[in-house]
Order: C-alpha cells, then sequence, then structure tokens
C-alpha cells in the first residue's frame, strides 16, 4: 500500500487524538492532584478508580474509549483503510504519548473504542469476552488478555484480511504492554478485581 498525504494524516490525527491524557487531565481539573503519583501511577481508568472517585473514572473509560473511536470514525470519510490506520495510531497514542515521554497506558479502554468504531459487532464481541472473564475470573488484566487475544478471531469471522491483520496487531500490542501482568498471572500474584494493592507492586491496567 502507496503511502499518501491522507495515510500520513490519518496516522496523526488518531496518534494526536489518542496521546490525549484525559485520567491526567480530569484528575487534575478535579483537584486530586497527579495521577501518576497516585496507585500503579498509570493514566488509565483504573487507577482513576484509585482515588475513589468512580464518577470521574467512570468518565475516563468513556473518554479513552471515545477518542479512539472518534479517530477511526473522523478517518473513515476518507476510505476504510484510513479508519484502520487512524485507530491504531490512537492506541499507539494513548500507549506512548509524547507529551508525556512516552509514558502512557496498556490501551484497553481506546482499543476496544476502535474495535467498535471499524466493526460493532467485534467491538461487542470483544467487551462481551472482557466482562465475562472478569465476572468469571476476577482478574482485569486476564480479561483484557483474552478480550485482547479474542478479537483477530472474531475478525477473521466478520471481517476483511485487511481488518484482521489492523486488529491483531492491536492485540498484539495490548498483549504486549501486559507482560508484567502475566508474569504475576503465572506466578499467582496478580490481585483480583476490587482487591486493593500497595501501589508498591501495582503496575497499569488500562
Amino acid at each position: 500500500m502507496e503511502l499518501t498525504q491522507f495515510h500520513q494524516l490519518a496516522a496523526m490525527l488518531g496518534y494526536l487524538l489518542g496521546s490525549v491524557p484525559f485520567g491526567l487531565v480530569l484528575t487534575r481539573m478535579a483537584g486530586l492532584g497527579d495521577i501518576r503519583e497516585i496507585g500503579s501511577g498509570n493514566i488509565g481508568a483504573t487507577n482513576v478508580l484509585r482515588t475513589g472517585n468512580k464518577g470521574l473514572a467512570l468518565l475516563t473509560l468513556l473518554l479513552d474509549s471515545g477518542k479512539g473511536a472518534i479517530a477511526a470514525l473522523i478517518a473513515s470519510q476518507w476510505g476504510h483503510e484510513f479508519a484502520l490506520l487512524a485507530g491504531l495510531f490512537a492506541v499507539v497514542g494513548h500507549n506512548f504519548p509524547l507529551w508525556l515521554k512516552f509514558q502512557g497506558g496498556k490501551g484497553v479502554a481506546t482499543t476496544l473504542g476502535v474495535l467498535i468504531a471499524l466493526n460493532w459487532q467485534v467491538g461487542l464481541l470483544a467487551c462481551a469476552t472482557w466482562l465475562g472473564a472478569a465476572l468469571l475470573f476476577r482478574y482485569s488484566s486476564l480479561a483484557a488478555l483474552l478480550a485482547f487475544a479474542a478479537a483477530p478471531f472474531y475478525s477473521a469471522w466478520l471481517t476483511t484480511q485487511q481488518t484482521t491483520t489492523i486488529i491483531a496487531l492491536l492485540a498484539l500490542l495490548g498483549i504486549g504492554r501486559h507482560h508484567e501482568n502475566i508474569r504475576r498471572l503465572l506466578k499467582g500474584e496478580e490481585p483480583k478485581i476490587g482487591k486493593k494493592k500497595d501501589s508498591e507492586t501495582e503496575t497499569p491496567d488500562e
């Protein structure tokens, strides 16, 4: 695929939207300080929840999901391949934001938002996988890993090879960002959902 200015614009659009650190911005606006100095130090909704403000955590989740979806939807006006590129780079932007010295989140919410925008069936199946696994196993990270792993198979069933390739890349990126969680899961040291963790042992979930 020959890269054009529209491809570059789609990638830039995705990265810039994805790199907006809503968790950091919202907690500062709420007077809760720097979210990077709380809990795991992550900018995602899971760590925002550790401030005790459930409403703010929910808003962070919605905005992090929304920025990925919006990037893909805007770029889709030029064509589906541009939506794929924008969605991919939205997750890259969330995970590696330039403004935060490339120290971002793990892209769970943003990836799910992108999946819903690219194909709502794949997105909803991935969300259902996360929810079902979270309820069954009580591990947020394991739920995310299973949703990431399942998404390419859902895409292969419901979409095109091009879309499935991008979704597979998103899955690999998400799984790679959870390497510390995988290590703790294997050791039986990963805290379950709702169980408080010491800040020294916490790692990002979003």
